[in-house]
């Protein structure tokens, strides 16, 4: 629906270059993420990925440059024209922006905590919402490139789970009264934090795709 709007009231070809875009910083943020959690799991050393990590994110950085320019440029030469998909527009390219900063920060953890995962209370869930995530990477991707609905509401169904876990996980570590080492603690709690907030601006993400303008930004509510 986003992207059809678009294409029912403009022929810019920069606003369509602009939606390409906007699916390529996707496509980094959920490389970035994969790898982070390979990285958790010790399936890679993450002084392999290190420098393409942030390499990609710097690239995302500059995709929303790109994409902020040439919705700029369309308003500058068709003032009073599309601002408000064009605002929409820009709107969930800084999501994608704000997901790269959490992928990076998942792999930080990965990075810094080298203890490894003792408690399956909290790594089991955490393992679900990790897969679950990757999963919306898919379906908001695919939304965004071929417009497709069905799949931006199959993301949106998968946030509640993903939010309600992270949540429990948080929830659970505070009342916790058996042992658990502190920094163990600590990343699981970064961990629940950063996926809550990747699944929330992919969820952002989906609900423009559907043309639900209006609950931009509803789900990164805490």
């Amino acid at each position: 629906m986003f992207r059809q709007l678009y294409t029912a009231l403009t022929s810019d070809n920069s606003l369509d270059q602009a939606f390409s875009e906007l699916t390529e910083m996707l496509d980094h943020a959920s490389w970035m993420f994969i790898r982070a959690n390979n990285v958790l799991h010790n399936s890679l050393p993450a002084k392999d990925v290190r420098d393409s990590i942030y390499s990609r994110d710097r690239a995302i950085n500059e995709l929303e440059r790109s994409i902020r320019r040439k919705i700029l440029r369309h308003l500058t030469v068709n003032p009073g024209y599309d601002v408000a998909i064009s605002l929409a527009l820009m709107s969930v390219a800084k999501d994608a922006e704000r997901i790269g900063d959490y992928c990076k920060n998942v792999f930080e953890v990965g990075q810094f905590y080298t203890q490894g995962f003792h408690v399956p209370k909290y790594q089991e869930p955490l393992d679900q919402v990790a897969d679950h995530t990757v999963e919306m990477f898919r379906l908001v991707s695919h939304a965004c490139h071929s417009s497709d609905e069905s799949k931006a509401r199959d993301a949106i169904a998968k946030v509640r789970t993903i939010r309600q876990q992270c949540d429990w996980v948080i929830q659970e570590l505070f009342a916790d009264e058996n042992e658990i080492e502190f920094h163990e603690a600590v990343a699981y709690s970064l961990l629940a934090r950063h996926y809550k907030r990747v699944a929330a601006h992919l969820a952002n993400i989906a609900t423009a795709v559907l043309g639900q303008l209006e609950d931009l930004d509803f789900y990164d509510e805490d």
